[in-house]
């Protein structure tokens, strides 16, 4: 594959909901470019777009795939991004770098959550957008029914410019509605078709929509606007330009129909791309000097400064991290040197590859307004700017959704143990909407995505790529306890073995305090315990504060004031003080009305309004209280509440099963509360029980 100069390129995204045919609508590109001789379909698992084994056994993509095609002397890099939400990062990283944005819609079902959402990012980011209508030859499919339905929702700018020659079975071909030439297609499947006039009997509805077209693009010109108004003739040059003109500016979002399986109106739709389509010297980037406001305009010039955005990384286990990038200015080199503008360090890039699919093809450079991909690169991350070590320049990165779904992560066995803390980083690495942590109380480490189904894939790519086997599990609510009464509390460590005893004598006050999670203070007069012992002390009364009286769980909120005790000046020690005082805090405790207590988050949920009700009715079934709705004036309302976390673990899924996919979430930790006491013993059963199995398992 040569190199094009960013005039000739066009970066082109593919986003909908999941099962609208993105896939094969790009396998039908590859076959009618003739960038592949035979036709992959995702139900027989041999398309160039789905490779990684999880697609090939799911049949539906889960990886933002790369797959450059050359046409009427136009490099087209085509993304075919994943369409369901668990897998939002590549959607993401694929809107971030494509000039064009193409929303496919299922004709048989409908504008769907998914296409619906691709499209209002689309217009939120600016970028030119056509949508396709696909799947015509599906039973139900109607094309005037859903052209009402998309403008009714999302504006007047969708306007057909490629309409179809019939419906379900009886779909043939489209018509342009603007030359009103008609294109034929023949056998299913062989792209092949015959041009020619449009049928008499869509005329009428052909004038309709060329009406419409012509109503949108003549608002682009202020010339155009006087002459059609004053019932001038519009030449097709001029509707052409205004058409052009409006999908730059995003006042008009082309329509075509097609059926991308049998590759119907394909090449169509490549021709719109071509000549509709924004190539990367019609969208200038900004981007700024690191550690300063100096800004600089960027405009595809392959003779300007170095800047390209990583916007994926894959985990490979034998050629380690294979980083995607887009050159925005300048051109980037095999055997160069660069530098990370994030951490300011060189990185050395070495063999430089287009990729298509999971085949790389090497090359000596990418040019600006490109994608290519590189091996190895140390410290470059997702989201990170690749520049010019003398001129180094930072390209705005890749805002990533916080994930809503945590789990617990179990290696299956000791050798999987060993592995797995290297196995997870390089899946982070890969996937920036995974995050790892992990709970101190519990011990367990944490992996947090955008759902189950994520979480499950990343389980089983450790497996695959690196031999790790993992288990998942809820994790463990973090419970705390606390005391709701001051109490003072005494104890002697008294022992004596022969030679040197053992001694230490602590009187402690032990009181709530909301201030602090843990507060020691010493009111010792006259020497009764030695200030040499204090530290001793504090450090017994900490490690006793871990384990509470009630489930076991970590004692917060207390205040423990040494007031008085006793020392002999030969059996005393540190570790005699330190004893002395862990037993008299697990003493005074116990007695000072200890409670459970319970994390309790902060959740913002945001849903359409007819689902408003239900949102609030399933939040008041976990115990939630709600602290205000607010409507938003575009058809969504805000709710805020405070729930516990207990009752939210899966709520991810509950909230998408409620709202049809429509809603979204977060939550922060608040504060912890009092568990009602109709919970508080099933949390101590739970516990001990656990306790016991542990001990048993020794």
């Amino acid at each position: 594959m040569r190199a094009y100069p960013a005039a000739r390129i066009r970066n082109v995204g593919l986003f909908s909901h999941g099962g609208a045919g993105k896939t094969s609508l790009a396998e039908a590109m590859l076959f009618v470019t003739g960038a592949v001789n035979r036709l992959g379909k995702t139900l027989d698992g041999n398309t160039v777009s789905d490779f990684d084994p999880d697609e090939v056994k799911r049949q539906s993509s889960i990886n933002l795939s790369v797959l450059p095609i050359e046409y009427r002397d136009t490099k087209i890099n085509v993304l075919d991004a994943p369409g369901y939400f668990e897998f939002v990062g590549d959607m993401v990283s694929a809107m971030r770098v494509v000039d064009l944005a193409i929303i496919l819609v299922d004709a048989h079902s409908g504008v769907q959550v998914g296409s619906d959402q691709m499209w209002k990012a689309a217009r939120r980011a600016g970028i030119p957008t056509i949508v396709v209508v696909n799947k015509m030859d599906q039973e139900n499919a109607s094309f005037d029914q859903l052209v009402e339905q998309m403008r009714a929702d999302w504006g007047n700018a969708v306007t057909p410019i490629l309409v179809p020659m019939g419906s379900e079975r009886a779909f043939r071909g489209v018509v342009n509605v603007l030359s009103s030439k008609a294109y034929t297609f023949g056998s299913p499947g062989t792209g092949e078709f015959q041009e020619g006039e449009a049928p008499p009997e869509l005329a009428a509805d052909i004038e309709r929509y060329r009406d419409m077209l012509i109503e949108e693009a003549v608002e682009t010109d202020d010339d155009l606007t006087m002459k059609y108004l004053e019932g001038e003739e519009i030449t097709p040059d001029e509707l052409r330009q205004g058409l052009r003109a409006g999908v730059l500016s995003g006042t008009i979002a082309p329509v075509v129909a097609s059926s991308a399986l049998n590759v119907v109106g394909v090449q169509q739709l490549l021709d719109e791309i071509v000549e509709l389509g924004p190539s990367p010297l019609e969208r200038p980037e900004t981007a700024t000097v690191p550690r300063s406001d100096d800004q600089v305009e960027l405009r595809g010039d392959e003779s300007g400064p170095l800047a390209a955005l990583v916007f994926k990384t894959l985990a490979d286990p034998f050629v380690g991290k294979l980083s995607y990038f887009r050159v925005y200015s300048g051109s980037l080199r095999s055997d160069s040197q660069v530098v990370n503008a994030r951490t300011g360090h060189n990185e050395r890039i070495g063999q430089l590859f287009f990729v298509r699919g999971k085949d790389q093809k090497p090359t000596d450079h990418v040019g600006a307004g490109d994608i290519g991909a590189v091996a190895k690169l140390a410290e470059t991350f997702t989201g990170d700017t690749l520049s010019s070590p003398d001129r180094p320049l930072a390209l705005e990165g890749i805002s990533f959704p916080a994930p809503s779904y945590t789990v617990a992560v179990l290696p299956r066995t000791k050798g999987d143990l060993d592995k797995m803390g290297t196995a997870l980083h390089r899946m982070i690495e890969e996937d920036p909407t995974l995050h790892l942590g992990r709970e101190a109380a519990s011990g367990e480490t944490l992996v947090s995505g955008m759902g189950e189904s994520h979480i499950q894939i990343m389980a089983d790519r450790m497996q695959r790529k690196f031999g790790v086997g993992v288990e998942t599990k809820l994790p463990s609510v973090p419970y705390r306890e606390t005391i709701t009464t001051a109490t003072v509390s005494e104890y002697k460590h008294k022992k004596q073995t022969g030679g040197h005893g053992q001694y230490g004598h602590v009187i402690l006050n032990i009181e709530p305090n909301q201030e602090q999670e843990f507060e020691f203070r010493e009111t010792i007069v006259g020497g009764a315990v030695p200030k040499n012992y204090f530290a001793a002390i504090e450090k017994g009364i900490q490690e006793a504060i871990q384990e509470g009286p009630v489930a076991g769980y970590p004692v917060v909120n207390v205040r423990v004031t040494l007031t008085d005790g006793s020392y002999h000046s030969v059996d005393s020690s540190d570790m005699a003080f330190k004893l002395a005082a862990s037993q008299a805090f697990r003493k005074g405790a116990a007695e000072a009305r200890p409670t459970l207590l319970e994390p309790i988050m902060s959740v913002t949920v945001t849903v359409p309004d007819q689902f408003t009700g239900e949102v609030m009715s399933d939040l008041n079934g976990k115990r939630a209280r709600v602290e205000g709705m607010e409507p938003s004036g575009d058809g969504m309302t805000t709710v805020r509440a405070q729930v516990p976390l207990a009752e939210i673990q899966r709520y991810s899924s509950d909230l998408r099963a409620i709202t049809q996919g429509r809603g979204s979430f977060t939550m922060e930790f608040s504060h912890y509360e009092q568990v009602p006491p109709h919970l508080s013993q099933q949390i101590v059963e739970a516990a001990r029980a656990r306790r016991e199995e542990a001990t048993a398992s020794r």
